[in-house]
């Protein structure tokens, strides 16, 4: 069974380096690594190709521009890497936002497995990818786990500000607000192609923070088989994400979060409150 593995990035400087090394430093690294650039315009993208030559981690490295028409885009860029078995393939192009960017990953991904991991975050430690694709194995349509939100110390060392503890899952508590954490959340393609918009897109490009959770909203109720808890922290994320960086962001992602639950006529007011009111008991005072 083969695995993609998705990240998207725009100016992330040095933490999409990050991101990388902690996605090939997976016991189970992913067959397909997709990695879907903004058209970045701090070198950041450069900067990768150029750590991964210094590391020894490319075995061959091709890069070339892609064409349309026989014509060469400017404006877009496509890479391939090799990284012992993974096949790391870069692509920088203008996009319309978080959720187009993740459409244009999700197109591009062979694998018969997504999981998306975001510039900047990391896997909680090196045998994460391993047990995700042994429930898979057993017959798992969607895997997930729990996630911690960390921020870096005056000493550098990395502070757990909050602990999302998914829990098992119950199909009634979707109307009570409830979520996986969605880099924590892996899911087969043949899904992704399920739950597709009429328009064949796989996330909402009208959403700018809530993409993930109308996603959600429409992929659990259409799973076959339920889907696999593995109850132990997959992802490590930084603080500062675009949902919740400021009091207008937050009221943006809730009155987003509203559209798509009556968009997807599951739950109503409750619903909303619900999700809310779970974040209260996950934060933690740092040290």
């Amino acid at each position: 069974m083969k695995l993609s593995i998705i990240t998207i990035c725009r100016n992330a400087g040095s933490g999409l380096q990050r991101t990388v090394a902690s996605v090939l430093a997976q016991s189970r690294p992913p067959d397909d690594y997709c990695i879907q650039d903004g058209a970045s315009a701090d070198a950041s993208v450069e900067g990768l190709q150029d750590w991964l030559r210094q590391e020894g981690k490319a075995e061959t490295l091709k890069a070339e521009m892609l064409k349309r028409g026989g014509e060469p885009q400017q404006t877009q860029k496509d890479t391939e890497v090799y990284a012992g078995k993974t096949e790391i393939r870069i692509s920088s192009e203008p996009d319309r936002g978080i959720y187009d960017a993740l459409n244009r990953g999700v197109a591009r991904a062979t694998g018969d497995v997504i999981g998306l991991l975001h510039a900047d975050d990391e896997y909680a430690h090196p045998y994460v990818l391993a047990r995700v694709m042994q429930a898979f194995e057993g017959g798992a349509e969607a895997v997930y786990g729990d996630l911690d939100y960390v921020r870096e110390s005056a000493d550098d060392e990395l502070k757990v500000v909050r602990h999302w503890c998914s829990g098992a899952y119950q199909s009634r508590q979707l109307a009570w607000g409830w979520m996986p954490p969605h880099p924590a959340l892996f899911v087969r393609r043949d899904v992704y192609e399920r739950v597709a918009l009429d328009n064949g897109e796989y996330y909402n490009p009208s959403f700018r923070c809530a993409g993930d959770y109308d996603l959600i909203l429409r992929l659990f109720p259409r799973l076959r088989v339920p889907p696999v808890y593995v109850p132990e922290v997959l992802v490590r994320m930084r603080t500062g994400g675009v949902s919740n960086r400021s009091l207008e962001h937050i009221v943006r992602k809730s009155c987003e979060d509203w559209r798509a639950i009556r968009h997807n006529r599951i739950g109503g007011i409750h619903t909303l409150l619900g999700k809310n009111f779970r974040k209260v008991g996950q934060f933690r005072v740092a040290d």
